[in-house]
């Protein structure tokens, strides 16, 4: 699929759903929002780019600590639901629809950059990553958070599947390995990082972009035909033959630009 029809869907998903991410448990996960601001160590004088931000969360957790945020996203309507849930208690949040691929601002520009459950959908990660490190100041500071696949071929085949099937606007979780090449490429330096596991109600989680239930059955069913090991692997819990839950690898990183 071309580029710009892989962003179309994700405009088409997320103007669709745009409430849906502001109400979203795991992604107004308040220790998760914690973690992030207390790993950044924010400034007051500091201006910080939230990157595809879509609920809002990053930048209202990042804005009582900073000099002003700017808030973005390629999908309008997922912008304005996010100014709603932000500008109730922040005032200096700015919001701008972007591209990721190519952000709307000068070189040197921010003293941090944060980019939290999105970059999976982005068709061009390096390029991504080539675009924060241009508009981040030399010292300045990204934070990185997504779901990522592990190394194993078949697990990475499955878990990308699996999101494929409950999200056409998925594009493909990828390693952590590749996320640490496109860094040292772009001159970011690894200061922090931690991989964890990350659980999903199952029956809230696959129906938050699921258009039917033949789209629900379709992910049910990829993932009841999972081996053993691979079951193991993303701890399927069921309860009398019905999913409950599932948990996927999630990546937390913090680079410099040096």
């Amino acid at each position: 699929m071309a580029d710009q029809d892989i962003k179309k869907k994700v405009k088409e998903q997320f103007g669709k759903n745009a409430e849906k991410y502001v109400a979203s448990v795991s992604h107004a996960n308040a220790s998760d929002l914690a973690a992030l601001v207390e790993w950044l160590k924010p400034e007051q004088s500091w201006s910080v780019l939230d990157v595809a931000t879509g609920g809002g969360h990053v930048s209202k957790a990042l804005s009582p600590h900073v000099s002003h945020v700017t808030s973005t996203d390629l999908t309008l309507q997922m912008l304005s639901a996010a100014r709603k849930h932000v500008s109730e208690s922040c005032s200096n949040v700015s919001y701008v629809v972007a591209d990721a691929e190519a952000l709307p601002f000068l070189n040197d520009t921010f003293d941090a950059a944060a980019c939290r459950i999105a970059a999976h959908h982005f068709p061009n990660p390096a390029q991504f990553v080539h675009e924060v490190s241009r508009i981040l100041k030399p010292g300045g500071k990204f934070l990185l958070i997504d779901n990522v696949s592990p190394e194993d071929k078949s697990l990475d085949r499955f878990v990308n599947t699996m999101e494929k099937l409950r999200d056409e606007s998925h594009g493909r979780c990828y390693s952590v390995e590749e996320w640490q090449q496109w860094f040292a490429q772009e001159g970011l330096a690894v200061r922090h990082s931690e991989l964890r596991k990350k659980k999903f109600d199952f029956p809230v989680w696959v129906r938050r972009t699921a258009q039917s239930e033949e789209q629900v059955m379709s992910v049910v069913n990829h993932i009841l035909s999972a081996d053993e090991p691979t079951a193991r692997y993303f701890s399927v819990e069921k309860d009398a033959g019905q999913i409950v839950s599932i948990q996927i690898d999630e990546w937390m990183v913090m680079a410099e630009k040096v």
